[in-house]
């Protein structure tokens, strides 16, 4: 039998979602137009490498990683279409109500998803937890039309982008290192 060690592709998973979601909260917060840089991100690294990442959590038998990248990738895939498919004249824009209704089951999804990370690293569950508030703040925003409660969540996504940022490269720096360098809510072992 092989017994080749696999990486770890939860990594990449996670700096597809965090960057990707810090961008667009970039623009949300009024520093950034919408340009091609957002939108590029969305499709490569938020959308195709977060399913790639998924594809990866498959091979280990990760079912929860499987589920969570495969899905956020599709997630920003989708929202990718949302903004350009009404542009290209393939579809009438979505409403900002409908478009609440969307992001409000994106948030049940991810409160569930959150439910299945309390026996994991406390990073994780504040990457799903801070997502979870994202999706209902930007849900209850667009339904409302509350400006400043979606300029609130904008903030909020950028500090949910950071801590998934910051778990990926823990990740990483910990593995590469051989010891708990960056915490993640677990007792250090170095």
């Amino acid at each position: 039998m092989h017994n080749n060690k696999l990486a770890n592709p939860g990594p990449l998973g996670l700096m597809g979602f965090g960057m990707t979601t810090v961008l667009l909260n970039l623009h949300n917060a009024g520093f950034f137009p919408l340009t091609s840089v957002i939108i590029s991100m969305g499709l490569f690294f938020g959308g195709l490498a977060q399913i790639f990442a998924g594809l990866l959590e498959y091979k280990k038998g990760n079912t929860f990683g499987l589920t969570a990248f495969t899905s956020y990738g599709c997630f920003w895939l989708s929202l990718v279409g949302v903004l350009l498919l009404p542009a290209m004249g393939l579809a009438e824009p979505t409403s900002a109500v409908f478009l609440g209704v969307w992001l409000a089951l994106w948030g049940v999804f991810t409160l569930f998803m959150f439910f299945g990370t309390l026996r994991a690293n406390r990073a994780l569950q504040f990457v799903f937890a801070s997502l979870t508030v994202l999706f209902a703040l930007l849900a209850i925003g667009n339904i409302t039309g509350n400006k400043a409660l979606l300029t609130f969540a904008s903030y909020e996504g950028i500090l949910c982008g950071a801590s998934a940022i910051y778990l990926a490269m823990a990740e990483v720096i910990n593995e590469q290192l051989g010891c708990k360098v960056l915490p993640i809510g677990e007792t250090a072992t170095c």
